[in-house]
C-alpha cells in the first residue's frame, strides 16, 4: 500500500545499524491538514540516504509505504507493529530545491 503526506520535518533521528545486515532512520513529520499530527516515518538500508539534504523546519512531501508484521511474544500472544516507510521524498517548494542545489555548487 503507497500513499503520499505532505508535512514538516519535525526532527531527523541519526541511522541506527540494527544488525550487520539492516539499518534504519527515523524521522518525525508533522502532517498538515485541520489537525496536524506528529508522525514517525521510517527509512532503510539504501534509503536512509534521503535525508540527507533536509533539515527540521523544511516542508516535504513523502511518498511511503505502509508495513505491518505480527509477533508471537513469549506469553504466546500475538501483537503487531505498523511501520511506515519512505521511498521518495521531495521538496514542497520545488524552487526550494533548485536553490539549495545551485548554492551547493562548487566553482
Amino acid at each position: 500500500m503507497s500513499t503520499e503526506v505532505k508535512g514538516t520535518i519535525k526532527e531527523i533521528r541519526p541511522t541506527q545499524v540494527v544488525s550487520e545486515k539492516y539499518k534504519k532512520r527515523e524521522f518525525i513529520l508533522t502532517t498538515e491538514e485541520k489537525y496536524p499530527q506528529d508522525v514517525l516515518f521510517q527509512l532503510s538500508q539504501d534509503n536512509c540516504d534521503l535525508v540527507n539534504i533536509f533539515k527540521d523546519g523544511d516542508k516535504v512531501v513523502l511518498a511511503y509505504n505502509l508495513r505491518g508484521k505480527g509477533w508471537i511474544n513469549p506469553q504466546g500472544e500475538t501483537k503487531y507493529f505498523n511501520t511506515l516507510e519512505v521511498w521518495k521524498m521531495n521538496y514542497q517548494d520545488e524552487t526550494i530545491k533548485q536553490v539549495k542545489e545551485e548554492s551547493d555548487l562548487i566553482f
